[in-house]
């Protein structure tokens, strides 16, 4: 019989499993990785104290886009420079027509081909694309990476940072920009699937909600790209 513990081990599992794609959603709707971020957490927040008591929804993912992106309309409304950020939370707070994003249809991999923007080192576009959108921590990252946790948590910072201050947009790439960018994205789905196929660290040896997702993501490039030699 499983005990309380257990009942919040997995609701745990739940918001974590289902937060990256949260995460990749909410980017690709506020342009703003951060303010995506802050947003997910408190989402996630959120749904470890009301499903306890109200029960697991029957759509996370939706319950916990709806509260992320309500969030945003109030972080939004509350900037002090209003103007644009203003009329982006009003859209938000009201979506209609989804917006155009090209050939790529999948939130996850959009923003791992967003993540490997050419004015970031190869190795920060994977890390931020493992840690950010693919959920891996950031000592499963510097495993991944054959890179001391330390230095991979100064090296994430400093590419969060350099996005920040260069005011390097998340906008979707326009197909021509794809195959320049193919190689990390492909990189970012082997480490992806690596990690779920042998766990670096944990009881669980394999992460199987790793290797599905490493998997779907080969299954969509594959879709996206059928003659490209790499993915093949």
């Amino acid at each position: 019989m499983s005990g309380p513990s257990d009942t919040r081990e997995a609701l745990v599992r739940i918001v974590r499993d289902e937060g990256t794609r949260v995460l990749a959603t909410l980017v690709r709707m506020t342009g703003d990785l951060s303010l995506a971020e802050d947003c997910v957490q408190d989402a996630a927040v959120r749904a470890l104290e009301r499903w306890p008591v109200d029960g697991v929804p029957d759509e996370p993912r939706a319950w916990l886009t709806v509260v992320a992106r309500r969030r945003a309309v109030d972080l939004m409304r509350r900037e002090s420079a209003r103007g644009a950020k203003e009329a982006a939370g009003m859209e938000l707070a009201t979506p209609g027509e989804p917006p155009d994003v090209g050939v790529l249809h999948d939130d996850l991999l959009r923003l791992v081909f967003t993540c490997a923007h050419p004015a970031l080192s190869t190795e920060a576009q994977v890390a931020l694309s493992l840690r950010i959108l693919c959920g891996l921590t950031t000592a499963e990252v510097g495993r991944a990476l054959l890179v001391p946790e330390p230095t991979m948590q100064k090296r994430l910072a400093r590419a969060k940072a350099k996005i920040k201050t260069a005011g390097i947009p998340y906008r979707v790439p326009a197909a021509d920009d794809l195959p320049a960018r193919v190689d990390t994205v492909l990189t970012t789905v082997y480490l992806l699937f690596n990690e779920g196929y042998a766990a670096s660290a944990g009881d669980v040896p394999q992460r199987h909600e790793l290797v599905g997702e490493a998997i779907r993501l080969g299954r969509l490039l594959r879709e996206l790209m059928p003659d490209d030699a790499g993915v093949a």
